[in-house]
């Protein structure tokens, strides 16, 4: 049985892939809806869910290079949602680089995210896989289900009322089903068998659970040179994040009426607003039970990877790479 294959390793793979279609599209007509893609694709970042869905095909000794296209479909899928999230979020800035939609416009913005989900397709449809019809259907079905999570996101903008069970439904949506698709893809294009493709399911979805909590403590709480966006935007959105349905829960009356007012003001100076509502999350100590709350999820992922019929030393660049999301830079 060949060695797994390292992170760093498959990072470079589909760094290199992404790097040479991005050129391609880039040089392709009409100029303006493919060149905010090329920019799009250019942005960097870690690359996380192509590179889970190799893992994931390396754990049970499949062809990565075979797998290549679909971890492709991931990224520009996975990309073709932040243009439009970032849109829909008034995101300004991306990976410390002004979001496509602020550098070219709004329309193009979604236009070319249009064309970005069904360059998505066209990637993953090019696998020959005798799975590929289940993977594509997975493909679907995790697509459809991130539109679900992102009108949750939206329709609670205007409820005060969202219980913490409703939240974590909506990023599993939002953000846990397509890290679980990606991993879950990966599986069954190793040949997996179907329980072990569902056992690394449930570990992506626990995983992409404990990550999107610690997301929200990032927006609160990190380094913004170190984070790659804007610290504070969801509490200037009123995101309905776990941190502030916990602070709307357990405020006592004159912090709960602070959160109210703020929640409530059209003007106000947003540095201002952070820093009120950030101090009211350090009384609370939401910071401590937030992380407390993604570390019980992290466990829990780590508990499925465990129960997965492949040899320990096979299962450590997974593992790694998790530990490696839990631990970015605050």
């Amino acid at each position: 049985m060949k060695s797994a294959q390292s992170i760093k390793e498959l990072q470079q793979l589909v760094g290199n892939q992404i790097a040479a279609e991005a050129e391609k599209i880039g040089k392709t007509n009409p100029v303006n809806l493919y060149q905010p893609i090329d920019y799009t694709l250019n942005m960097g970042g870690k690359r996380l869910r192509p590179v889970m869905l190799l893992l994931a095909c390396d754990l049970f000794s499949g062809d990565v290079q075979n797998a290549l296209p679909a971890a492709i479909a991931v990224e520009v899928f996975h990309n073709f949602t932040l243009l439009h999230d970032d849109i829909m979020d008034h995101a300004e800035i991306r990976r410390n680089r002004p979001a496509v939609h602020k550098k070219y416009s709004e329309n193009v913005a979604i236009l070319s995210g249009d064309a970005m989900s069904i360059k998505a397709y066209q990637y993953l449809l090019t696998v020959d896989h005798p799975n590929i019809q289940e993977v594509t259907r997975l493909f679907s079905k995790t697509a459809i289900e991130v539109c679900e999570g992102q009108q949750y996101d939206m329709d609670f903008e205007t409820r005060l009322d969202v219980s913490i069970d409703e939240y974590l439904e909506m990023i599993r949506l939002k953000t846990a089903v397509l890290i679980a698709g990606s991993f879950k893809m990966g599986a069954l294009l190793g040949n997996a068998s179907q329980e072990d493709a569902e056992r690394l399911y449930q570990f992506g979805i626990n995983l992409g659970l404990a990550f999107q909590l610690q997301d929200d403590l990032l927006d609160v709480f990190a380094d913004q040179n170190k984070f790659g966006k804007k610290i504070g935007g969801d509490i200037i959105a009123n995101k309905k994040t776990f941190l502030l349905l916990q602070a709307l829960a357990s405020a006592n009356r004159e912090q709960k009426a602070e959160l109210q007012d703020w929640i409530d003001r059209k003007e106000f100076n947003p540095e201002e607003k952070i820093n009120a509502v950030k101090n009211i999350y350090i009384d609370l100590k939401l910071q401590h039970i937030s992380q407390q709350k993604s570390n019980e999820l992290y466990q829990k992922a780590m508990e499925e990877i465990d129960a997965i019929n492949v040899h320990s030393d096979r299962k450590q660049a997974i593992i790694k790479l998790a530990q490696m999301i839990m631990k970015r830079e605050k």
